[in-house]
Parts: C-alpha cells; sequence; structure tokens
C-alpha cells in the first residue's frame, strides 16, 4: 500500500516477452517532489519500465499505481498526473513548432485560448519563443529534444516521465535540459528519468534506482548508495602548512600506507579490516601531537561510476 508521500508505486512488477524476462519482479516507488534517476545497462530493463508506467505496456504481474490510479486499468486517471517524453522524440518534420504543439496539446484535453497560453509560456520557459514559427526539420537535435519537452509539459503535469532525455545532446544542451529539470523540480513537478550519462545523473537525481538484468539492485540516495559498501578506505587529509614525520604514520595500529600526492596533501590508506573511525582518530591524534595544523580529513567516497560498476558487474551502459 503507497503513503501519501509516493506518486508512483511499482510493486512486485514483471514483464516477458516470450523467453526473455525484460523486468523481474521490480518494486520500487517514486515520492512525490523528488527527481529519481534510473540507470542500468542497455538492455536491463529502463525502457520497458517506463512504457509500463505510461501504458503503452501491459505488465505480465504486478501492480503499478500513479497517485493511486492502477496502470493500465485506469490509465484515463493516471494520463491526467504525467507527462511524457520519449527516447526517440517522433515529430512531423513538415509542421511547425506550434502546429506540433497545438496537435499534441489537444490530444492532451487543451484548447482554445488555455492552449494558446500554455504553448507561449511553455516555450518562453524552455528558451523556444524564437522558433515557435519555425519547421521541426530547421531545428538542432538539441531544439527537437526541448520541443519534446515541451509537449510534455503543457498540460502541467505533477509527473514527468523522460527516458534518456539528454542522450545525443552536445553539452550545451544538456547543460540546459539539467537545468530545466532542476527548476522544474523547484515548482514541485516530480520527475522520473532514465540515463546512462552518470554524471548527469549525479548531478540531477534526489534519489537513484539501479536496473541490471530486469532486477532493481539497489534504490536510494547517492550517499545511500555509497553506504552500501566500502570501496576504498582511504582518509584524504590537507595541512595547513608543511609538517615533518608524517611518514611515520604508517607505523601505527590499522594503517597500510601513506601517500603524499601534492605537498600538503596526505592519503592514508585503512588497512585490512580495521576500525576505519578508530583508525582515523589515531591518525589525527598523531599528527596534532606533531603540531601539524589540520585544513581537512576526509574518509573517501566512492563516485556513481563506482556505485554503479560494483552493483551491475561492470557491464558497459
Amino acid at each position: 500500500m503507497s503513503s501519501e508521500s509516493e506518486l508512483v508505486v511499482l510493486d512486485h512488477v514483471s514483464k516477458q516477452y516470450r523467453d526473455l524476462t525484460a523486468l523481474d519482479d521490480v518494486s520500487f516507488s517514486i515520492r512525490r517532489g523528488e527527481v529519481f534517476g534510473y540507470i542500468g545497462p542497455n538492455g536491463a530493463g529502463k525502457t520497458t519500465t517506463i512504457k509500463i508506467m505510461v501504458g503503452l505496456l501491459r505488465q505480465s504481474r504486478g501492480t503499478l499505481t500513479i497517485n493511486g490510479h492502477r496502470m493500465p486499468e485506469e490509465k484515463e486517471q493516471a494520463h491526467r498526473m504525467l507527462g511524457y517524453l520519449p527516447q526517440k522524440v517522433a515529430f512531423q518534420e513538415w509542421r511547425t513548432v506550434d502546429h506540433a504543439l497545438s496537435t499534441l496539446g489537444r490530444l492532451s484535453g487543451l484548447s482554445g485560448h488555455e492552449l494558446e497560453r500554455r504553448i507561449t509560456e511553455v516555450l518562453d520557459f524552455l528558451g523556444l519563443t524564437k522558433v515557435r514559427r519555425k519547421k521541426i526539420i530547421q531545428l538542432s537535435g538539441g531544439m527537437v529534444q526541448k520541443v519534446g519537452l515541451a509537449q510534455a509539459l503543457l498540460h502541467r503535469p505533477p509527473l514527468l516521465v523522460l527516458d534518456e532525455p539528454l542522450a545525443g545532446l552536445d553539452p550545451a544542451s544538456r547543460y540546459q535540459v539539467k537545468q530545466i529539470i532542476r527548476e522544474l523540480s523547484r515548482g514541485d513537478t516530480t520527475i522520473f528519468f532514465s540515463s546512462h550519462i552518470l554524471s548527469d545523473v549525479q548531478d540531477v537525481a534526489t534519489r537513484i534506482g539501479i536496473l541490471n538484468h530486469g532486477h532493481v539492485m539497489q534504490v536510494g540516495t547517492l550517499e545511500e548508495l555509497k553506504a552500501e559498501f566500502t570501496i576504498t578506505r582511504d582518509i584524504a587529509i590537507a595541512l595547513a602548512a608543511d609538517c615533518s614525520g608524517w611518514s611515520d604514520l604508517k607505523s601505527l595500529e590499522g594503517v597500510g600506507e601513506v601517500e603524499q600526492p601534492a605537498p600538503r596533501r596526505l592519503v592514508v590508506r585503512v588497512a585490512g579490516d580495521a576500525d576505519l573511525d578508530e583508525t582515523g582518530y589515531r591518525v589525527m591524534r598523531e599528527l596534532l601531537d606533531r603540531g601539524c595544523r589540520i585544513r581537512s580529513f576526509t574518509p573517501v567516497t566512492p563516485s556513481l561510476d563506482e556505485v554503479y560498476l560494483r552493483y551491475v558487474g561492470g557491464e558497459q551502459t
């Protein structure tokens, strides 16, 4: 049973294509107002999840609800809640931006002055006002992607579902789309997006789900995912001034190696199964006793790339 804070709930969802299991007992929820990043290798089941979520596929078993409405049984009610940007945006290229959005807006239930006002507002929000009368074929790939985002936003959906929204964009367009995602989130729009660009997920997602071979491997904030395991057991230390005798730290209990990668910078590697906190305390105490001035003392945490590779076993996205 979902709570008031959960907008989307997948409960033991599976999808079978003949002999291929695309999704296998997938369960997670998307909380209201969050940016949920969904990552995994090609073929992991990301797009299948999204197609079930937006009502383009029926799941083999399990349930999926959007604001309490079951998909696809209550598709009409659920569709009022969501805007969808597919991985490959397909517009009829002979249409102008205005023509395309007018047609799609009517399909979303808008009409008349309300539709005209929303097209103007959304194009202004996305920085597309100047291309409103241009034909789709005249636009760059980044512009077409943003027009796709515009159609998803026309009816003010509280849930935005984006399938690889940053794929194929140049760095400037990727930056702009990420800024748009952040701004929408600040306006209480809940955003679910899949991506294979891990740095982009790390930049904008407030919570992350990792999918592999149709299984959800882990769900959590980046810090929660990092806390699930320790990839490195290093402590990075910045000193305010040169300090002699730091190499003697390796004689302390629990210390494996000590390196100086740069002046006034030390890296202490904790040995074997020694307690990280206790060893860190000994190192700090020793440095202070030697009169060293410590500017920062930080356990090294893994990047999202390292977390991802641990969960998917090094498979390529």
